[in-house]
């Protein structure tokens, strides 16, 4: 099967889970692709890069959040650049209007529901949302609105499991889960989780499949010490070597040097 389209990935809705990663480099997307993940994400700024990665992925650009909300017109030019770069949809975390407005030009919109980062300070910080009734009720309310204003996904993030579930079977738009449970339409993870590219605490909902950070923590320390017998070698002399010289034939320096002679 070739790249995903945005009607493939509504038609796979309750048939088959879809698996999305959040890469940021050329490198990181080739692997997704050629491991077989469904769809990556990725900031507007690295879409090419990442683009030219995996070329026959289905890329969602994040617009930032707040750079783009002055206007309808200055939304939607961020967005056509996106799918320009090379993007086939938009993550946008932006009022309805301005989601409606960008749907309302054919852009693919993902939307945001559950734990989204950028109102921590209207629902107490980072913490689960949806475990009491009144909540979960909000938080489907919520993807309703989503829908109806013309999102085609939706990211829901940090909300218990049956919760989800329920709204998943309950809405016509594709729900992402980012730990949301096993009930949604497809997986999202970052791969620097993945990957165990970082030091430290590793979120609830994520899950570390390699330890790349030891691995690079052993490169690190085998660069200082390549460096350091590198300048070793220039102090002694040993560097550089006759492997790593130039030749030239006697004949051919010593008329060179007959030449410098002349010139004086």
């Amino acid at each position: 099967m070739g790249k995903l389209t945005v009607r493939d990935i509504l038609n796979l809705k309750g048939k088959r889970v879809l698996t999305e990663v959040l890469v940021t480099d050329a490198r990181t997307a080739r692997a997704c692709e050629a491991a077989g993940i469904d769809m990556l994400i990725t900031g507007n700024a690295c879409v090419r890069e990442v683009r030219s990665g995996a070329p026959n992925t289905f890329l969602t650009a994040g617009l930032p959040y707040g750079l783009y909300n002055a206007s309808d017109a200055e939304a939607i030019k961020a967005a056509f650049a996106a799918l320009s770069d090379g993007a086939d949809a938009v993550y946008a975390y932006m009022s309805l209007g301005r989601l409606r407005a960008m749907a309302n030009e054919s852009i693919p919109v993902i939307g945001h529901a559950g734990l989204v980062p950028e109102r921590l300070t209207w629902i107490g910080g980072f913490r689960a949302v949806g475990k009491t009734a009144r909540e979960a009720l909000e938080v489907y309310r919520e993807t309703l609105a989503l829908q109806e204003a013309g999102a085609f996904a939706l990211e829901l993030e940090c909300v218990p499991e049956r919760i989800a579930a329920e709204i998943c079977k309950r809405v016509d738009l594709f729900v992402i889960s980012m730990g949301s449970g096993g009930g949604c339409d497809g997986q999202y993870l970052f791969a620097c989780d993945i990957l165990g590219s970082h030091a430290g605490r590793l979120p609830r909902h994520a899950k570390r499949y390699r330890n790349h950070h030891a691995e690079m923590e052993r490169l690190h320390e085998d660069s200082i010490r390549a460096f350091q017998e590198f300048k070793e070698e220039v102090a002694t002399g040993a560097f550089p070597a006759e492997a790593n010289l130039i030749p030239v034939k006697d004949d051919e320096l010593e008329r060179f040097l007959r030449d410098l002679d002349s010139r004086r």
